[in-house]
């Protein structure tokens, strides 16, 4: 099952009206930031993550062209670096998030996107109406107390004849 973290713009608080501006990023592999990785980067409005992708992948061909390695040689690394984006292609939204000062508010594990806001959105209504406004709940008797006089589980059981407790009924015994 996919894990969907979820962040909020710190400045507006995490109150019912900023329940709006509230990102759901799913932790996994994202395809699209592999195959176009400048574009989804940008899509995203990594800036940063961008610029750095932009140089990094220059200073690695730019490296590879000057040892003169082949063509194969250079497409398979540039293909290991687009799978490591797309690897981290939340991380770096994550960072990002973090960056801007936004608060990562809670991990849900769902399905998908759907099921993902629906458990969040159920857990954190429940947090924002506060542990007392809830139905009341009938927890039973309060559990027993070990030092009360007259219970059965007040006083431990009597230690066997010898004092020994294990498998070795006598002091020095055969093992």
């Amino acid at each position: 099952m996919p894990v969907y973290t979820v962040h909020a713009p710190s400045a507006s608080g995490a109150d019912v009206r900023a329940a709006d501006g509230f990102i759901f990023v799913r932790d996994g592999f994202h395809l699209w930031a592999a195959i176009l990785g400048v574009v989804w980067l940008a899509w995203h409005r990594l800036w940063i993550a961008m610029i750095g992708w932009i140089a990094l992948m220059a200073a690695i061909d730019v490296a590879m062209v000057q040892l003169r390695l082949g063509a194969s040689t250079i497409f398979i690394v540039d293909a290991l670096l687009a799978l490591l984006l797309g690897f981290e292609a939340s991380s770096l939204r994550r960072w990002t998030f973090s960056r801007r000062n936004w608060r990562q508010l809670d991990v849900v594990v769902a399905d998908d996107l759907e099921a993902a806001e629906r458990r969040f959105f159920e857990r954190w209504s429940t947090r924002q109406r506060g542990p007392g406004s809830g139905p009341p709940v009938d927890r039973g008797a309060p559990p027993p107390v070990r030092d009360s006089r007259g219970q059965s589980f007040a006083n431990p059981p009597p230690l066997p004849a010898g004092g020994i407790i294990g498998l070795f009924p006598e002091p020095g015994g055969q093992r």
